[in-house]
Parts: C-alpha cells; sequence; structure tokens
C-alpha cells in the first residue's frame, strides 16, 4: 500500500499546534489546555483536501526544560516526526512575536518545505503586524486563527500544493487499546507499529492523548488507537484529565474492535469491570488480552484464567482472550488476527427466515413468562443493521418482558448466530395492528 506523506505542526509550546490540527481535521483529536506539555505523544490524523491525502501530525511543544521527566522522550517523539515529514507547518505566535526560541527551532528543518503559519493572528491589525517573522527565513509567515478557525482552509490549500496527488486510503481497520494505567498498552501499540510510535514511562499518567498509529500488515491497514489509562478516581484532578478520558470514549465509540488489556499478574479490579460496562453498553467486539503472560508460572494453565475471567467479569464472557508478552513480542500478531475475524463477525448479515427459524429454537426453549398484567408474546425479528449486529424483536408490549429474559435472548441467538464472540443488540418493538 502507498504510504502516504507526513505533514507535521512544530512549534514552541502554547502557541496553539493541538488547536490547529483539530482546526484542520474539523473535530477536537488533540486536547487543547493553557498548560504548557499537554502534548507528549505524536498525534496524528488521515487528512484528504484538494485531491490529495497526507497524515497530519501534532507534536510536543519544544521549549520543556531538561528536568522534566518526559524532556528526552518529547524530543525524540519531535525529532522523529520532523525527520519522516514531507511538509513542516512551523507555527509561531502571532501575538508575541519573534522570541529566540523560535529562532532555535527554525534551524532544526531548514532542509524541508516549510509552511510558516502565525497563529492568534484573530483580527486584520494582527494580520498586517507579521513582518517581523520574515528574519526566520521562511518567508511571509501566513496568518491564521485556529481558536475562530480563521484562514484554516487557506492554509490547507497551501499545504496542499506542497504535496503530490495521494488517493484518499481505506479506513483501515480501527482498534482502540484501553484499559487501566500502566497494563501496557503502549507497549503494545509500539510493539505493532516496529516504533517508538508512543511514550511508554512507568510513571502513571503518560498517555492523555487518544494517540492513531497507522501501520500496514499483510496487505491490510490498521489504526491503532493508544488511550489514557482509566483509573478508580470519579473525580478528575484538572482539565486535562478529563478531556483525557473523554478522547478515551470517543476512541471506544470510533473503533471496529476494543481491544481491552488487562495485567495478568494482577487480579480483576473494580476498574476493569467498569471498563468491562463501558465496552459491553457501547455493544463494540472485544479481545481482552492478558499482558505479561511470559512472567506466569508454568503450573498456572489457561483454561485456569480463562475460569477466573468468567467467574469475576461474567458480562464479557463471549470475548475471546489472548494471551500475549507486549514487552516481548510474543503472540502479538496473534492478538492482531483474533481482531480481523471479530471485524467480520460484527459486519455479518443474515436473512430474515433464518433469524426467525432461530428465535423460534430459542423461545421453544424458554419461553417468556411476561412481567405486569399482560402475558408476552413474540411474533417475529428481523436484522436491522450491523457492526454491531442490531435486531428489531415485534412484540405485543415491550414492558412484558423482563431484562433477564431480554439478556437471555441476546446470549441464545448470539451462540446460535455467526456471531459467537460478538455482542449483538435487540431492540423490542410492539408490533402495529393492521386496521
Amino acid at each position: 500500500m502507498l504510504k502516504l506523506p507526513v505533514v507535521v505542526i512544530v512549534g514552541r509550546q502554547n502557541t496553539g499546534k493541538s488547536s490547529l490540527l483539530n482546526a484542520m481535521v474539523g473535530r477536537r483529536l488533540s486536547i487543547v489546555d493553557p498548560m504548557p506539555g499537554v502534548t507528549r505523544d505524536r498525534v496524528s490524523c488521515i487528512v484528504a483536501h484538494k485531491g490529495t491525502a497526507f497524515e497530519l501530525v501534532d507534536t510536543g511543544g519544544i521549549g520543556l526544560v531538561k528536568n522534566d521527566p518526559y524532556f528526552e522522550d518529547v524530543e525524540q517523539q519531535i525529532e522523529q516526526a520532523i525527520a519522516d515529514a514531507l511538509v513542516v507547518v512551523f507555527l509561531v505566535d502571532a501575538q508575541s512575536g519573534v522570541v529566540p526560541l523560535d529562532r532555535k527551532i527554525a534551524a532544526r528543518f531548514r532542509d524541508k518545505k516549510v509552511v510558516l503559519a502565525a497563529n492568534k493572528a484573530d483580527n486584520t491589525r494582527l494580520e498586517r503586524s507579521l513582518n517581523d517573522f520574515f528574519e526566520l527565513g521562511f518567508g511571509e509567515a501566513f496568518p491564521v486563527s485556529a481558536v475562530h478557525r480563521r484562514n484554516i482552509r487557506d492554509l490547507m490549500d497551501r499545504v496542499a500544493a506542497l504535496l503530490p496527488p495521494v488517493p484518499i486510503p481505506d479506513r483501515g481497520l480501527h482498534v482502540a487499546v484501553i484499559g487501566k494505567r500502566n497494563v501496557g498498552k503502549s507497549t503494545l501499540v509500539n510493539a505493532l507499529a516496529g516504533e517508538e510510535r508512543v511514550i511508554v514511562s512507568e510513571m502513571p499518567g503518560t498517555t492523555r492523548d487518544a494517540v492513531d498509529v497507522v501501520f500496514e500488515k499483510d496487505g491490510r491497514r490498521y489504526v491503532l488507537v493508544d488511550t489514557a489509562g482509566i483509573r478508580k478516581k470519579q473525580k478528575f484532578e484538572n482539565s486535562v484529565e478529563f478531556f483525557s478520558r473523554v478522547r478515551t470514549d470517543e476512541a471506544i465509540e470510533r473503533a471496529d474492535v476494543v481491544a481491552f488489556m488487562i495485567d495478568v499478574m494482577e487480579k480483576v479490579t473494580d476498574v476493569d469491570k467498569r471498563i468491562a460496562r463501558l465496552i459491553e453498553d457501547k455493544k463494540k467486539p472485544c479481545v481482552i488480552v492478558l499482558n505479561k503472560y511470559d512472567l506466569v508460572s508454568p503450573k498456572n494453565t489457561p483454561d485456569e484464567f480463562l475460569n477466573y475471567l468468567t467467574k469475576v467479569m461474567p458480562i464479557l464472557r463471549y470475548a475471546p482472550v489472548s494471551m500475549i508478552s507486549a514487552k516481548g513480542r510474543v503472540r502479538i500478531w496473534e492478538f492482531l488476527e483474533i481482531c480481523a475475524e471479530l471485524h467480520v463477525q460484527s459486519c455479518v448479515k443474515i436473512s430474515t427466515p433464518e433469524v426467525n427459524r432461530v428465535l423460534d429454537r430459542v423461545v421453544k426453549m424458554r419461553s417468556p413468562s411476561g412481567r405486569g398484567p399482560r402475558s408476552a408474546r413474540i411474533y417475529y425479528a428481523t436484522q436491522k443493521s450491523a457492526q454491531p449486529p442490531r435486531f428489531i424483536v415485534f412484540v405485543n408490549d415491550p414492558r412484558s418482558f423482563a431484562p433477564n429474559y431480554v439478556r437471555y435472548l441476546e446470549d441464545k441467538m448470539r451462540e446460535l448466530l455467526p456471531f459467537h464472540e460478538v455482542p449483538i443488540r435487540l431492540e423490542l418493538r410492539a408490533r402495529q395492528r393492521s386496521r
């Protein structure tokens, strides 16, 4: 498959790089906060504009103090992004003018195609005061306001003019990697991508954004989404933590498959159970990934772990389990194959006669007892959509069906139809009487 050209946004802290990325892609992808040093990893997105497609990359702000615990990691991510870039969008601050650090940054990509953009040019007066930026050596600074979306489309036109025409790629299989803090999510993503794409640290809370990592395997495009670790505390310490959780929820929502990572050396916790409920509520295909399995004693068999998971986390009892070592890169490709298989299952569509044949069999195995004064009667069902498989079940009165019977229908229909390992959604609907 054709590798997309890379366009990277580079600049010092708080010039608005994340805001610019969000404005250019048209959605809130990168976390924006006044606190310096919020962005650490390379946050990227596929963008199509003016007949070409490219990967747009946001980077951490240049200028972290050297005693910052993430200084070297962030610098390494910035250097790699610049090395990969075909075009650099050098973002400066129109309101503060040229500062010494801007001059140092400009020296880092003299060999690249550069678009100099001056952010926070919120009015025409500021647009007319950008002549000082000529000294950086990249010509006239292009005025934009990421917050107010001023001149964003014109900026994208300028970027696209520097790129070769590239066809828009297929969407790829989106896999959201979620779990508690420090279970190995970023390590797994880096192992599959074959590079240090996201920062790995023993310090909790290292990953903040939901980071899309695109790669190809056996002719298929994958988009792995590394997410911030979900923690026990319900209250958020600051806005960055809040938006990290929002990005995690959004990553699950747009994923085709969810990889739910658990540290096999620890017991399943209330946080794990809460994550399981979140996945089930969103009806996402899920593979439970037991990481660090290489550290498990040989006397502990896989069946013991499977029985334990079914007992303590029955809500995801249908989900397949993959036992891996992200650090040792053991069985990580098998896990990816499971994700692809789950996606195929979730896309299956069943004919209405087959759905009703199975439904009739399920009802004969256990009839609805009814709830309230009316008896519960099922007439017929049809599949409305896929991803996830969604069925409309026509009944006399949806209020007559107890929740546990609806769960029974879901479990048995999943078991007897070709959706053994993915969630299905049943919607009970009252049949309209003919007049």
